[in-house]
């Protein structure tokens, strides 16, 4: 035997391969038949409708979107949505609209059946959201439908279910509130592939989120709520807001609404293309990781890939980092310049001149941006803090060392400090001009002032009387615990103008009222030292009634009516005569004495080192004739202490601030002698000349007040003011720069 491959057995091989080519080149070829054409066939309706209802019901959010466009339909002014398993298990939308009719309910969901359209001709002028009757029928071809209505007048609603767009059963009687509520369930029980592929009901839950986030800032007449089923706590809950701005707010958060830029276009018919835009748009300050659109033509929310590549290549160029935005906006044209009848789910319409509007929509947001860009404006708002445990002082706190080896950790560079309230180095005061040194001589250093203001931290003596009592639990109730820490631990770094102090806490800088900050701050210390008071003795006793009438004349707007004089003197004795039916109650629990003659000789000290401005006497004397309630024992000391809180308050001299413009206060004319500018011959010249001792006298007032607001007011802040809440929203606090936020602008430069 030979092996394999030897000579002989390739040769046996080859005469066998021969035979077979032999044999299949004799073999006939098979003979090719032609095809007939496949006939047509028309499908049946069910199928019809379940591919048309495949391509209207995209997803669960394409179902609520026709759902809640139907309810804006109806009126309605309240449209709440419930959803379970991201849509695919429930799908509930309820509303408060017109309802549905008894006898529209046999056709209601049927294909093509609407209220909308009556002819072709009206889709050229439509104002309605739905007009195809194609989204309740393709429902119920891929879900379980089930529809609640009541219409208005009727005692009770009806209930019916619906499959494969006809009634399941006679419409029963059932209670209903107003308005109609439609149950969509099992969604696409009958389309097992697509069920497959909207398994993450998370992700569709978010986008049914975004869908009514979006519809919620624009129909802001309308409020919305939306909610996984179960939960107590809405996703989405807006309520009806006459601003587009709250609307804003309230969705998207605090953060979108305040760096938002409100953008404006209109055109007529002249530049070939009729339209208002009216939106908001982001400025530089807003950080985002992807571009927000809501576009609403004409009430309808749409896309427009165009127009949002337009925008985003706007904000690439004009500011860095290529930033995404957030973009709001609103466009309406003329009905007959759209077409809506592009696309199955009304998510896309056409445009007549496209083009032209996206273009002077894009000039228009291009030129808002490099204006905020080029200049920065901080408006006011509400003091934001986080509310945490009260810090102690740093002064009080134990310092530990560090283990051995252990670094001290290092600070960011955007959250460094420049100061705080235990170091006073680097404020503004210290870059300025000097203020004139010739202050009063009775004040003392600013180690003396610390020292009395500690001694006298938590007066123990207060009276014990219940109506103080009460209103001192009133003040520690309202206390803002956020502004308490701001306060506690501020800096004061100057004066901005004759009203706000800057002051800084941690990373961020503040305008404080001093007005309003140490009225308050008074009128607690007031509250506290009640009946205990150290006395201001007056050098000269002044009389009532005179002071009283003065204030009355400050007041009148018309000074040269003369016969107001005699109801002025009558006013000013009644006045008189009231407080010194008094004079026992204020000299005891307030130290305001006054004689049987009706003269004004005591003060009350509020603040040690702290004398009021005498020029307001006559404004506190007339305040407490007026507007105390003597009958009633609380309101009675608390409105002698808010007069007191305001008669003591740091308000600017009526002296005008004699730096800037208000020097032109102090300016006189005065002639010059031909002797002494012989240019000028016979003739007088006049000449504007400074009062000096007047000018001397404002100098003097506003640098003693700018003292004491320093080294008086803000210490004494530190140690004893409760802030009330009120003051986070009534401009008292007013944050105008934070060190993170100024970081990233410096940072791009």
């Amino acid at each position: 035997m030979f092996p394999d491959g030897s000579p002989l057995t390739v040769a046996m091989e080859e005469e066998e391969y021969t035979a077979i080519s032999m044999d299949v080149e004799e073999s006939p070829s098979p003979s090719i038949t032609p095809r007939d054409p496949p006939k047509i066939q028309r499908l049946e309706e069910s199928v019809v409708n379940r591919i048309a209802a495949g391509e209207v019901i995209q997803r669960p959010v394409s179902a609520v979107k026709e759902l809640v466009e139907n309810s804006l339909d109806a009126d309605s002014t309240s449209i709440n949505v419930t959803v379970k398993d991201g849509g695919l298990k429930l799908i509930q939308v309820s509303d408060d609209g017109h309802g549905i009719r008894r006898e529209d309910l046999p056709i209601l969901c049927e294909r093509h059946t609407t209220s909308k359209l009556s002819k072709y001709e009206d889709l050229f002028s439509l104002s309605s959201m739905g007009f195809r009757g194609e989204a309740l029928a393709s429902m119920t071809y891929v879900a379980h439908v089930t529809v609640t209505t009541i219409t208005k007048g009727q005692i009770h609603g009806h209930r019916v279910s619906y499959r494969d767009g006809v009634m399941e059963h006679e419409p029963k009687a059932c209670a209903a509130v107003k308005g109609t509520q439609i149950m969509v369930e099992n969604l696409f029980y009958n389309m097992i592939a697509r069920r497959k592929t909207l398994q993450n009901s998370a992700d569709d839950y978010g986008k049914i989120v975004d869908l009514l986030s979006r519809m919620a800032i624009h129909h802001n007449n309308v409020s919305f709520s939306c909610r996984k089923h179960g939960a107590v706590k809405a996703d989405v809950h807006s309520v009806v807001s006459s601003s587009r701005l709250d609307s804003i707010r309230s969705v998207y958060g605090v953060s979108v609404a305040k760096n938002l830029i409100k953008v404006e276009v209109s055109s007529g018919e002249s530049s070939g293309c009729a339209f208002d835009m009216e939106g908001f748009v982001s400025n530089s300050n807003y950080v985002a990781k992807k571009t927000i659109l809501v576009l609403f033509i004409n009430d309808r929310l749409v896309e427009c890939s165009a127009l949002k590549r337009a925008i985003e290549i706007v904000y690439a160029a004009t500011l860095p980092k290529a930033s995404k935005p957030f973009v709001y906006m609103s466009i309406n044209l003329p009905r007959e310049h759209v077409d809506i009848n592009i696309h199955p789910t009304k998510k896309e319409v056409s445009l007549l001149n496209q083009e032209i509007m996206i273009e002077m929509i894009q000039s228009e947001v291009e030129l808002k941006l490099r204006n905020t860009n080029d200049t920065r404006t901080f408006q006011e708002q509400k003091v934001e803090y986080i509310q945490s445990t009260l810090k102690s002082s740093r002064s009080d706190t134990p310092v530990s060392p560090l283990p051995s080896g252990q670094k001290t950790p290092k600070v960011p560079v955007h959250k460094m400090v420049r100061t705080d309230s235990s170091d006073p180095a680097g404020r503004l005061h210290a870059f300025l001009q000097p203020k004139p040194h010739n202050l009063p001589d009775n004040v003392s250093s600013l180690s003396a002032v610390r020292s009395s203001i500690r001694q006298r931290r938590n007066p123990k003596e207060t009276a014990d009387l219940s109506s103080v009592q009460e209103l001192l639990s009133g003040v520690d109730s309202c206390c803002h615990p956020g502004l308490l820490e701001t306060v506690r631990n501020c800096t004061y770094v100057g004066m901005a103008d004759d009203v706000f102090a800057l002051v800084q806490y941690q990373t961020h800088l503040y305008l404080a009222n001093v007005v309003n900050l140490s009225k308050e701050l008074m009128y607690q210390q007031t509250l506290r030292r009640f009946a205990h008071f150290n006395a201001i003795q007056l050098s000269d006793p002044a009389p009532l009634s005179e002071l009283i009438l003065l204030a009355l004349q400050e007041e009148d707007l018309d000074p040269e009516n003369y016969e107001k004089d005699h109801l002025k003197e009558r006013i000013a004795e009644m006045n008189t005569e009231l407080l010194k039916e008094q004079t026992e109650m204020l000299e005891e629990y307030f130290s305001v004495f006054i004689d049987s003659d009706g003269n004004l000789s005591q003060l009350p000290v509020i603040l040690d080192q702290y004398t009021p401005d005498m020029d307001r006497v006559p404004e506190f004397l007339l305040c407490l004739g007026n507007d105390v309630e003597w009958e009633d024992e609380r309101a009675c000391f608390q409105g002698v202490s808010a007069a007191i809180g305001n008669f003591y308050a740091m308000h600017p001299p009526l002296l005008p601030n004699p730096s800037g413009d208000g020097i032109r206060f102090y300016t006189k004319t005065s002639e010059k002698s031909p002797q002494e500018n012989p240019a000028l011959g016979g003739n007088v010249e006049m000449e504007s000349v400074l009062d000096q001792d007047l000018l001397s006298d404002a100098e003097n007032a506003w640098a003693q007040r700018e003292w004491s607001i320093q080294h008086v007011l803000f210490p004494s802040m530190r140690l004893f003011l409760k802030p009330p809440a009120s003051m986070a929203s009534n401009g008292t606090f007013v944050k105008v720069a934070s060190l993170e936020k100024l970081y990233k602008i410096f940072e791009r430069c």
